[in-house]
């Protein structure tokens, strides 16, 4: 182990779990940018967006039900 990725180690590992509970805060606003349309929020980019759905779709299942929902909150999205 060199002693570069060894201080690195050092000064991230106190700090790993803010930096993944904001990464994952960051993955909820960009999803909840996505899929605005679909949740009744009004999208000046929906155009731009519509292309991302197919990437979205695939976490769905583990953000609603991180967020409480015991099913898809979109219409026509069902994943359970």
């Amino acid at each position: 182990m060199s002693l570069t990725s060894l201080l690195k180690e050092f000064y991230a590992a106190p700090y790993r779990r803010e930096f993944s509970r904001a990464r994952r805060d960051e993955d909820d606003f960009f999803r909840l940018l996505v899929l605005s349309e679909a949740l009744g929020i009004p999208n000046p980019a929906s155009f731009y967006t519509i292309e991302l759905l197919p990437v979205i779709y695939e976490d769905l299942h583990e953000w609603h039900t991180r967020m409480g929902m015991d099913r898809s909150p979109i219409e026509g999205m069902s994943c359970c």
